[in-house]
């Protein structure tokens, strides 16, 4: 295992070289302190994994990441961020090129508790077994052109809200489904919006983008019998959850994780997690895995792709923080009715908060009840 630190040492914790050394000779960390010298260790050989501290004096971190993403894609990337894990805020150039977001100061046990729940994750999307189930589906969805297309654009820093709203109107179906779902109980308020600039302006652009890939997502031609109309009320509602339970800073990456959580029931040939235990005859892949397989085919965010693939089994998460995976796990079972993983919630210090989410779940399910009446 290379790993390569790009940064400030001081950064780095002063017993990390004894918990490598624990991991036996194959283990081995190497430092440099800017870009271009990062660049230069990753062309010369294989890194498995690479930490980026914050302040390159050469190049922004979300710059070297993703050079690295294009010449070695393979590699794991970790972004170390200031701030406590509490408040942990990913800038969304970073969010599309790292894998994993560490708060500083950083601890060794979090280091390689990362890095090997990361293995798992790639194992996991890198299976024969999973690639030959999905590779029997005929034809797999196509990515949401309109909400890469947004994402792009927000990135960017391009465009205004009546440019975004353009774009969007340039699908009528697709604008049309948005409106339906910005006046749903879970978007609205008790306020109707009418057109599209109105969306934007009241739900702001991470929702609307969200909003979108809904519409795209569970628009999907597929062969699938799962009610999709029941997908998309839980998907919404869980949605909306993740967000309010998630800080500000991460709730767009919470939301659209909990719309996407259980995609993969839209793939034929599944199966479906909620109701088949896995048992040894059974090779169908488990929806979840396949519909995180999926994302990472689609290239979306790797938080959203492990909060999907562990959100039934969130303890499989090795993060010490609850973040983007244990708020997908919390919102996807209060808008299922199904248990909440309280013995993972207790190791994380959050169990406290549960009967508050319970409560704007109630909170979100009473108002679509008034909104249908």
């Amino acid at each position: 295992m290379r790993i390569l630190y790009v940064g400030d040492t001081a950064c780095l914790p002063d017993d990390l070289a004894d918990y490598i050394g624990d991991m036996g000779d194959e283990w081995t960390v190497e430092t440099v302190v800017d870009g271009k010298s990062a660049m230069f260790a990753v062309a010369n050989g294989p890194v498995d994994v690479v930490m980026v501290g914050p302040g390159l004096p050469d190049l922004p971190p979300a710059t070297l990441l993703g050079q690295i993403r294009t010449l070695r894609p393979e590699t794991i990337r970790i972004a170390l961020l200031e701030g406590s894990a509490d408040s942990l805020s990913a800038p969304i150039k970073l969010i599309g090129v790292a894998h994993r977001f560490l708060p500083l100061p950083l601890s060794s046990e979090t280091v390689l508790e990362s890095i090997h729940s990361l293995e798992e994750l790639r194992d996991l999307l890198d299976s024969p077994r999973l690639r030959r189930a999905i590779g029997r589906v005929e034809h797999l969805p196509s990515p949401p052109h309109l909400y890469f297309a947004l994402t792009r654009a927000l990135e960017e820093d391009e465009g205004t809200a009546n440019d975004i709203a353009t774009l969007v109107a340039g699908d009528p179906a697709i604008a049309a489904k948005v409106l339906q779902l910005c006046n749903s109980a879970y978007f609205s308020n008790g306020r109707s919006v009418t057109d599209l600039r109105a969306a934007v302006t009241r739900l702001g652009l991470g929702t609307l983008r969200d909003l979108v890939l809904a519409s795209e997502v569970f628009s999907m031609k597929t062969t699938s019998s799962v009610d999709r109309a029941a997908l998309q009320n839980r998907a919404l509602l869980a949605s909306r959850l993740a967000a309010k339970i998630l800080p500000r800073t991460s709730s767009e990456l919470g939301a659209t994780a909990a719309l996407l959580a259980d995609i993969g029931l839209l793939l034929p040939g599944v199966r479906d997690e909620r109701d088949t235990p896995a048992s040894e005859d059974d090779d169908r892949p488990g929806h979840t895995e396949a519909g995180a397989y999926l994302l990472g085919l689609w290239g979306l965010p790797m938080p959203i792709v492990e909060a999907v693939a562990f959100h039934r089994q969130p303890q499989r998460s090795s993060l010490r923080s609850f973040w983007v995976p244990g708020a997908v796990h919390v919102a996807g079972a209060l808008a299922s009715n199904e248990p909440v993983d309280e013995g993972y919630l207790k190791s994380l210090g959050v169990l406290d908060q549960l009967p508050n989410w319970r409560q704007m779940a109630e909170t979100l399910v009473e108002r679509a009840e008034e909104q249908a009446a």
